[in-house]
């Protein structure tokens, strides 16, 4: 198994002068670094003003030095450290050249991104977390060529933060994207998860996936009973995450009685507010 190791600077770094344009080169001069294979990058110390775009660029201008990596993780930061609606992202175009063996991708924050044509052979997982995915990278997803590709998953997020599509949107990336190795497939955390199940469930994948991610988003029971009435028509799904819920407990019960693994933790209660119910997905801000 490879060494997994994260790269951040923190305010006293920052404050002394790191940020975007030293972190590549500060990786390099790492001695460890030619046995990392997992590479994790965290605060450049000014994520809310200065995007990755410099680290973007510099891994792909050093891709020979870099290519023993297979998995990398650009914006793994916590809230204190900066907001994920917050994470200035960058433009992953040369990154899909510059890294061949590449398996496995995460990317926090949606601000700025830029997927660009994707063509890779060999990754095998993508993730992108964040409070609202542009309909421009999920049109990106959707042309991509990606035949390796066994896991995705997709926060969704909300209108303020990011989001600027709709059902029809997820949709249409589902129904546009050939990924024929698809194991995973993940979609996470919106406000409208009831819809989106629905679009998910009357998908392709869901003939060939075995494990169906919906967690982190605002489904009732509503979404649960079309879960129920979907799921036995696919004996290949072994596993079903709907881990943060506004499903009652009766109706995780059911589910449970489904023959494939549940994870339903999390349950959470609508709040009532000048008349007006209102429900949460689990990662905006």
């Amino acid at each position: 198994m490879g060494k997994s190791k994260k790269y951040e600077y923190d305010y006293e770094q920052y404050e002394a002068g790191k940020g975007p344009d030293s972190m590549v080169r500060d990786i390099l001069a790492d001695p460890e670094f030619g046995e990392v294979t997992d590479v994790v990058i965290g605060s450049w110390g000014s994520a809310w003003e200065d995007g990755c775009q410099k680290i973007l660029d510099e891994i792909a201008d050093n891709g020979a030095g870099f290519a023993h990596v297979e998995k990398l993780f650009v914006g793994d930061m916590d809230y204190e450290e900066c907001e994920v609606s917050w994470i200035i992202q960058g433009n992953y175009s040369r990154l899909w050249k510059a890294l061949p063996d590449l398996k496995e991708l995460t990317i926090k924050g949606s601000t700025d991104l830029v997927l660009g044509q994707v063509e890779h052979e060999n990754l095998e997982s993508l993730t992108i977390i964040c409070g609202g995915l542009p309909a421009s990278v999920m049109e990106e997803i959707g042309n991509a060529k990606l035949p390796n590709l066994r896991k995705l998953v997709l926060y969704i997020g909300i209108d303020n933060y990011g989001f600027d599509g709709d059902g029809d949107t997820v949709q249409n990336l589902l129904e546009k994207s050939d990924f024929p190795k698809l194991e995973y497939l993940g979609i996470e955390d919106s406000e409208i998860q009831d819809e989106l199940a629905h679009v998910v469930l009357e998908s392709k994948y869901m003939k060939q996936i075995h494990t169906l991610d919906l967690a982190n988003g605002t489904l009732t029971d509503k979404g649960g009973r079309m879960l129920l009435e979907k799921l036995p028509s696919f004996p290949n799904i072994k596993m079903l995450d709907v881990h943060y819920h506004y499903m009652s407990d009766g109706m995780v019960s059911k589910l449970k009685e489904l023959p494939v693994e549940v994870d339903a933790a999390e349950p959470n209660e609508p709040e009532e507010y000048g008349g007006e119910i209102w429900m949460n997905a689990m990662l905006t801000e």
